[in-house]
C-alpha cells in the first residue's frame, strides 16, 4: 500500500463518524478524493459524491455508507451517572469497562462505561448487561457538574479505540463497518486515475450516510443520482470463529477473497458479470445467499424509482459491531481490485434487463 493511501486509511479509520453526525469523516473522505475527480456533489444529510465524468448520460455508482454505530445520552441522574440509548446497532454486552468519548459543542469530554466489581455481584443470579443497566461515569459527583462540562441529553458517545494490525494480515479496529468501505471505492477510483483509465460513463463515488439506522443516505442519494447500475461494497460475517452456526450463516472466511451475494435486490446478469470479470482476472471471491433484503444499501438503490440494477460485493468481517472488527489485507485489495476491473470493461449503455 502506498503512503499516502495508507496515512488515509489510519486517520479515516480513527476519526469518528456516528450516525447522524459524519461530517468530519466525509469532510477527510472528500480531501483525499478530491484530486482524482472532476467535481463533488453533497445533501442536505452529509452524504457525500466524487464524478468523474459528469456529463455522462449513462451513471454508475460505487458506493459505502460513511457512519460508524455509536451511543446518546439519554438521562444524567442526579448523582452525576450518563444512561444511554443506541444509535444505531450498538452492542450493550462490550460496553462495560469500556472507555468512551462524549462529544459536547465544547470537545470531547472522556468517560467510563463503569461496572460493580465481580466480588460484589450474586453470580448466581447474574444476567448479562442490558442497555437500562449501563451508565457512564465521567468523575463527576452531581448533574450540575456533568453540564458544566458540556454534555447534555442528545450528545453523541463514541468509542477511542483505534486501528491497528493483527500479525501483518488483518487490519483491527472499530468502525471497519464501514469507513472500510469509504477507503475501498476511494481506492478505486485513485487506481482509475492513476493508470489513466477513461471511462466512457459518469462514474459516482458515494459515501452515505445513515446505514446503520435504516439505509436513509443511500435512498436520499439514489434518487438524487438517478443511476443506470450500482455497486455496493459493505462487510459481512465472517463464519469461521466460535459461535457461529454455517447451516444459518453461510460459510464464509476472511482472506478468502471477497463475497459475491445472490438475493431478489440482486440483479443477476450484473452479478454475472462480477463473476466473469473476477474468473477473467484471477480475483478469488465467494458466495453467500441472502434471504429477502441483503440488509444493505444495496436494496435502496435496487429499489430506487424505477430500479436499479445493483450488485453487492461484501468484505468478510469477525467480531462486527465491536471495538476489534478485523478485516483481511488481501481481501481489501480484492474488493477494490474487483471493482476496479469492473469499470474499465464496462460499456456505457449496457442493458441488463432480463427481457429486452
Amino acid at each position: 500500500m502506498k503512503k499516502e493511501s495508507k496515512q488515509f486509511l489510519e486517520a479515516y479509520l480513527n476519526n469518528a463518524s456516528p450516525t447522524g453526525f459524519e461530517a468530519a469523516g466525509q469532510r477527510m473522505w472528500l480531501d483525499y478524493l478530491t484530486p482524482h475527480i472532476d467535481e463533488y456533489i453533497s445533501d442536505v444529510y452529509g452524504s457525500v459524491v466524487g464524478v468523474i465524468n459528469p456529463s455522462a448520460e449513462y451513471k454508475v455508482v460505487i458506493e459505502a455508507h460513511a457512519d460508524e454505530i455509536s451511543w446518546f445520552v439519554n438521562y444524567i441522574s442526579d448523582d452525576g451517572y450518563i444512561y444511554v440509548i443506541r444509535n444505531g446497532g450498538s452492542d450493550h454486552q462490550i460496553a462495560p469497562s469500556k472507555r468512551v468519548n462524549i462529544h459536547t459543542r465544547n470537545g470531547i469530554v472522556i468517560g467510563v462505561f463503569g461496572w460493580p466489581a465481580i466480588h460484589v455481584r450474586d453470580r448466581s443470579k447474574e444476567k448479562s448487561p442490558d442497555v437500562d443497566m449501563l451508565f457512564i461515569d465521567v468523575g463527576c459527583n452531581t448533574k450540575e457538574e456533568v453540564e458544566k462540562l458540556g454534555v447534555h441529553v442528545g450528545c453523541v458517545i463514541t468509542y477511542p479505540d483505534e486501528l491497528m494490525v493483527l500479525n501483518d494480515n488483518y487490519y483491527v479496529g472499530r468502525a471497519l463497518d464501514n469507513r472500510i468501505g469509504g477507503f475501498m471505492i476511494a481506492e478505486t477510483a485513485r487506481r482509475i486515475a492513476e493508470r489513466k483509465k477513461k471511462l466512457p460513463f459518469g462514474l459516482y463515488i458515494v459515501n452515505a450516510v445513515q446505514e446503520e439506522v435504516g439505509l436513509h443516505g443511500a435512498e436520499m442519494i439514489s434518487r438524487r443520482i438517478k443511476p443506470d447500475v450500482a455497486i455496493v461494497t459493505d462487510v459481512c460475517h465472517d463464519t469461521q470463529s466460535p459461535m457461529y452456526e454455517k447451516k444459518k450463516e453461510g460459510d464464509i472466511k476472511a482472506g478468502k477473497g471477497p463475497v459475491l451475494t445472490y438475493g431478489p435486490a440482486v440483479q443477476n446478469n450484473l452479478l454475472n458479470m462480477l463473476f466473469d470479470v473476477a474468473d477473467k482476472k484471477k480475483i478469488p471471491y465467494q458466495r453467500q445467499a441472502a434471504s429477502r433484503s441483503t440488509g444493505t444499501d444495496t436494496d435502496a438503490f435496487a429499489y430506487s424509482g424505477e430500479g436499479v440494477a445493483s450488485a453487492l460485493i461484501s468484505l468478510p468481517l469477525k467480531y462486527m459491531h465491536t471495538t476489534v472488527e478485523m478485516v483481511h489485507k488481501d481481501d481489501v485489495d480484492n474488493v477494490i481490485e474487483l471493482m476496479y476491473e469492473f469499470l474499465v470493461q464496462l460499456k456505457p449503455g449496457h442493458d441488463f434487463r432480463y427481457i429486452k
